[in-house]
């Protein structure tokens, strides 16, 4: 399997922070964000990475160059102008190939996640091994978090492992973790170098249900404030300032 970690943005709500410096490469205690998931990724022998640039993009193929640091392979994307999260993963398929890929946001800050379980969420067949028609399968399977307080109102709810768009199937809204696994063939559709958002595209195979999905629980903070910067710092700059010299 491969990863696509999305790094595109220009980070407005981080400046001047991101006036200088991409988000992605932002340092939370002493790693950059993007760093924390290419480590994730490795760790559960995803090494095969595509990244996605265009604000200051130069500066993330400098800082992390091929990959072999982290034990990884990682390609670029360049788009000079962002795509949006669709028309990027749309420009980067040729470099994803045609098999199921996850595709995480370089923003987000969750280094308990782990990838290992999303190597088999999309299945090509039933319990009795009856293999799905195309158009049965599902097309994506998304990680859905606890809603911030930045975002309560929710995207989706969660019924027996199905996505919906509504709160009416029993279940509350809950937020998209930014972290999905996708078959290539949802942005076929995406004429390559266009613009285009993901929302629109998650709606509409959500409404079809042929989306799945999972809660996840553990620590996920999707870092958009320098506020919220400074608070993941805050344990290391206490250690620091309570060091002994």
């Amino acid at each position: 399997m491969k990863a696509m970690i999305l790094a595109a943005g220009r980070g407005e709500r981080m400046r001047p922070l991101t006036d200088t410096c991409p988000k992605p490469l932002l340092k939370v205690r002493g790693r950059p964000l993007i760093v924390w998931q290419i480590l994730s990724l490795v760790r559960a022998g995803i090494t095969e990475i595509v990244i996605n640039h265009a604000h200051l993009g130069q500066m993330i193929e400098d800082t992390l160059g091929n990959g072999a640091q982290f034990g990884a392979q990682i390609r670029y994307s360049a788009e000079g102008t962002a795509l949006e999260t669709a028309g990027g993963i749309a420009k980067a398929l040729p470099l994803l190939g045609d098999a199921p890929f996850v595709t995480v946001s370089g923003d987000i800050f969750c280094p308990h996640f782990d990838y290992e379980q999303v190597r088999d969420v999309l299945v090509e067949a039933d319990h009795r091994g009856t293999p799905y028609a195309p158009h049965e399968r599902d097309i994506a399977w998304l990680y859905l978090v606890p809603n911030p307080e930045h975002h309560l109102q929710g995207d989706f709810a969660l019924k027996s492992f199905t996505i919906a768009n509504e709160a009416s199937v029993g279940s509350p809204l809950h937020t998209f973790g930014n972290i999905g696994v996708y078959r290539p063939e949802m942005f076929a559709g995406i004429e390559p170098g266009s613009r285009a958002k993901l929302a629109p595209i998650l709606r509409e195979h959500a409404a079809a249900g042929r989306i799945g999905g999972e809660i996840y629980e553990g620590m996920w903070v999707n870092v958009g404030t320098v506020a919220q910067l400074d608070a993941l710092n805050a344990p290391l700059h206490s250690a620091r300032k309570n060091a002994t010299p």
